[in-house]
């Protein structure tokens, strides 16, 4: 990583440039790690008391010695994503958010208060899109007092890695006590392609509604209450696909919300002793359709940084990664 002209190592960056994607380098502890240098790249969140704050990509915040910088410089925004539509982050956390509505919100300034129960942490946390209306404190405060008046963890969904999104709310939020729990990615990719597949939609139901053998499919809650059944029947336009199976739950289900130009695919579960057998990319395609008929013409998904299985089959639909979100928790785990 080049810091200078020459091989000179310089600090070219200063409080000033809080808010702003730089490249540093500071010394290592080479007791620990064998290299005498580490290298961080991110937002420079903060800058006090000797102390500088970096968010990267991936959510992390990174505390770093002042004295221990040797290299520092502003760098350019990361570059937009070739593959996919143009979107902005805006853009995306709204449709998402609408794509998953919760039972129950309120306004906080430029920030929404969701709940629904506690299904989904998406559905019970705050999206925070601007300015909270007044000092952070005092919003964090409410936000704590408002999740615990409904019974449920305080939870904050933050964004990184694209242009416009909350590095530096991640790094506030980690000051005020807040824990990251769990982190996720945002990918998108073009609507047609999907449609295209060579897929076996034949096997594929389409419903603006879901019954009980799908949600046995779904298990992504304990009881399937009213709250359950209101957030997944919730959008724009509800789309519900089911392969048959031979129990009592469906070989494979998916659920799609077609918002304006967007089409957001949930809920895509393929039973243990049925993958492998082309089914999730039947369901994809069947809804694909079914959007593009509606008049979409981009795709949005979320995966979970863990499942590598669905990284796989979406990045081979041409999807890519737009930006990652996380989940910040007030309190003890």
């Amino acid at each position: 990583m080049e810091f200078a002209a020459g091989g000179r190592l310089e600090v070219r960056i200063t409080p000033a440039d809080v808010g702003k994607r730089v490249s540093v380098r500071r010394l290592s502890d080479a007791l620990i790690s064998g290299e005498k240098f580490t290298d961080t790249v991110g937002v420079l969140a903060s800058w006090n008391d000797g102390v500088v704050l970096i968010t990267r990509r991936d959510g992390e915040t990174v505390r770093i010695a002042e004295g221990s910088l040797v290299a520092g410089k502003v760098v350019p925004a990361a570059p937009a994503r070739r593959r996919g539509p143009a979107a902005s982050y805006e853009e995306l956390a709204r449709v998402s958010a609408r794509a998953w509505r919760p039972v129950e919100s309120e306004r906080v300034g430029d920030w929404e208060l969701r709940a629904a129960a506690g299904f989904t942490r998406r559905a019970n946390s705050v999206l925070p899109l601007g300015d909270p209306g007044r000092p952070l404190d005092e919003a964090l405060a409410y936000v704590r007092e408002w999740y615990a008046a409904r019974g449920l963890p305080p939870y904050v969904q933050t964004a990184t890695g694209a242009e416009g999104t909350q590095e530096l709310l991640c790094a506030a939020l980690a000051e005020h006590g807040w824990k990251r729990e769990v982190s996720a990615e945002l990918h998108i990719g073009g609507l047609a392609p999907v449609a295209d597949l060579d897929a076996d939609t034949d096997r594929v139901t389409l419903s603006r509604t879901f019954d009980e053998p799908w949600l046995r499919r779904y298990k992504r809650f304990g009881v399937p209450g009213p709250h359950v059944r209101e957030v997944l029947a919730g959008g724009p336009s509800v789309w519900f696909a089911s392969v048959p199976g031979s129990g009592d739950a469906p070989a494979a289900i998916g659920r799609c919300v077609v918002d304006g130009r967007w089409a957001g695919f949930m809920a895509v579960e393929v039973a243990p002793e049925h993958r492998r057998e082309g089914l999730a990319t039947a369901v994809m395609t069947a809804l694909s359709r079914q959007a593009l008929a509606e008049g979409a013409s981009a795709a949005w998904l979320q995966v979970e940084d863990d499942n590598d299985g669905a990284r796989a089959l979406y990045d081979g639909m041409g999807f890519a990664a737009h930006h990652a979100y996380h989940h910040y928790r007030y309190g003890p785990a």
